[in-house]
């Protein structure tokens, strides 16, 4: 790769920064204008063919689009927006970011007023007296935090921070403007001089080691009865067809943990679900009885391991088999023999080629999962099915699986709809699911649709949330209006916080009843309001045809919570 000068003629800081972002090969932004950050949106008017700007009626909408658009592209998704608000209102994508490990850039400012910074300036973070930090408060929620108060170092801070948030484990990445930083022009010869981005990028992770690849293969081999835990690494790396591959050539059934689910089509005849202490009883009894576990992508928290069951997962009787492309994940909830640093995606590739194709190993891993779905059954609830009203989760979920079209994708909120869905929700294919396992903050479904519609405008896209998270986030539709972005949002109405009612009681739990079927109509958007089982399929097909936003407001039961789907082991 040749080296080449970013700029040949002077330009403004601000364009220089932008033309930074279409270097990188990103497509799109996401925020609100404000602070010094203006200049940026200034500059983004005249780029609306290569960088699409989507504004929102509030920030936390624009940091979860960008955690979103970061962990479906590899790409950083970039929110900017004035700093205290881009901290406060936007923390749920950024902490989202840093615990899922999606690439992400978030380009705001201190606020700040040179020559006034000791004299209590309005809004600043320049941590000077009297006036917040936010050098320190954004370095407690991201990877990296980089200050840029003049024009040259803004665009190098830029260069640096989007190759920051993608190098080794990604996550996201500030940078500070200062007033000074986005105002004048950088040149030719500015000093220091700036270079073109793409050799700042970080190229591929180097492929896992062949001779631990080759033990690990051994392993996999000799095993009577593996398992393959596909965790969220997968989807940051893309790695889907990787999985698929891996698992068909070996014959190896495969879990999901939470934050996995939709990493490998639950309809596959090696699949088995999601595991731990919401999974389903197919994927426990497989991963109970396994003899090697290769774990790709994960970091196992507790509610993935039913809080370290050892009749779930023991590394004493069990051979671990741990992909992940962060040293530091190596053998951290559980000592692993086989650590495979690197990609998933190519990791796994390595594993399928050392390990070979054998057709009577592939067969018994079929017949394996089987067995297992015959005995503990899967996804064959007889609620998919049920006629009582108010209107069961499960049969709206039965539904949505029904109606929705093969490749469509679901996004999820916090609270016990999320966990309705994990446990009983069939995905059919790669990318189908997406959730907020990372920090889990209610509101995140709508913004995810949002975000997940922009970058797979072709696949019908639906938010299923709570009438709690719907309340959050409601104002997304705006958005959805103003930028043609047409989701389906479908609302759990059960007139409460079920997680905290079920969990603790109704103090605090119970809401009115309201119709969001009214108030998306009241916005423009289409909304429809079902009380009757049967109503469900004919509004969830009329809003997979429909080119504009629908609410689907759907009366639920509260017969049904999350104490229902937890695993025995969890107890």
């Amino acid at each position: 790769m040749s080296i080449q000068p970013l700029i040949s003629e002077k330009t403004r800081t601000s364009d220089a920064v932008l033309r930074v972002l279409e270097d990188a090969g990103i497509e799109m932004v996401f925020g609100m204008a404000g602070g010094h950050t203006g200049r940026l949106f200034m500059a983004l008017a005249g780029r609306q063919n290569s960088i699409r700007t989507l504004t929102v009626r509030e920030e936390s909408l624009a940091g979860v689009m960008a955690e979103v658009y970061g962990r479906l592209t590899r790409k950083p998704g970039v929110i900017i927006g004035q700093g205290p608000w881009v901290l406060g209102n936007g923390l749920i994508g950024t902490m989202e970011a840093l615990l899922s490990s999606s690439p992400m850039l978030l380009l705001t400012d201190f606020s700040d007023s040179p020559g006034f910074n000791l004299h209590g300036p309005y809004q600043a973070g320049t941590g000077d007296y009297g006036v917040w930090d936010a050098r320190q408060a954004f370095g407690g929620v991201t990877k990296q935090v980089f200050e840029a108060n003049d024009p040259t170092t803004a665009v190098q801070a830029t260069q640096l921070a989007v190759k920051h948030a993608m190098s080794g484990q990604p996550g996201p990445v500030a940078v500070l403007y200062g007033m000074a930083g986005l105002a004048g022009s950088v040149g030719p010869d500015s000093r220091p001089r700036l270079y073109a981005t793409g050799p700042y990028l970080p190229t591929r992770p180097p492929p896992a080691d062949p001779a631990r690849v080759a033990a690990a293969a051994r392993a996999i081999a000799s095993a009577k009865a593996p398992v393959v835990i596909a965790g969220n690494g997968v989807r940051i790396s893309n790695a889907y067809e990787a999985l698929v591959r891996f698992a068909e050539g070996a014959g190896v059934p495969v879990v999901t943990t939470a934050s996995g689910k939709g990493t490998f089509a639950e309809t596959h005849p090696l699949a088995l679900g999601v595991f731990g202490t919401f999974g389903i009883a197919a994927a426990n009894a497989a991963v109970a009885v396994a003899d090697v576990v290769i774990v790709a992508g994960s970091k196992l928290g507790a509610s993935d391991t039913a809080r370290e069951n050892p009749a779930l997962l023991d590394p004493i009787r069990q051979t671990f088999i741990q992909i992940d492309v962060e040293p530091r994940n190596a053998s951290w909830t559980f000592p692993s023999e086989h650590v495979l640093i690197g990609d998933a995606g190519a990791t796994l590739d390595q594993l399928r080629d050392a390990v070979g194709a054998d057709a009577a190993r592939i067969d018994r891993g079929k017949g394996r999962v089987e067995t297992i779905r015959k005995a503990e059954g899967y996804f064959d609830t007889p609620e998919y099915l049920s006629d009582k009203a108010p209107i069961m989760p499960q049969r709206v979920i039965g539904e949505l699986r029904r109606n929705l079209p093969d490749d469509s994708i679901v996004t999820c909120d916090a609270g016990e709809n999320r966990i309705l869905m994990t446990h009983f929700y069939q995905t059919r294919a790669a990318g189908g699911f997406l959730q907020a396992a990372g920090a889990g903050p209610m509101g995140f479904a709508i913004p995810a649709a949002l975000a997940a519609k922009l970058v797979h405008p072709d696949r019908t896209v639906a938010a299923v949330c709570g009438d709690g998270g719907f309340a959050m986030t409601m104002n997304g539709l705006m958005s959805a209006l103003e930028h043609r972005i047409p989701i389906i949002v479908v609302v759990f109405n059960n007139h409460a916080l079920g997680w905290v009612l079920h969990g603790g009681g109704p103090f605090a739990a119970e809401f009115n009843d309201f119709d969001h079927a009214a108030i998306a109509r009241a916005m423009g958007c289409n909304g429809v309001r079902v009380t009757d089982p049967a109503d469900l399929a004919g509004a969830i097909q009329a809003a997979t045809r429909s080119d504009l936003p629908t609410v689907i407001d759907v009366v639920t039961s509260l017969d049904v919570s999350f104490r229902d789907v937890t695993s025995p082991l969890a107890d």
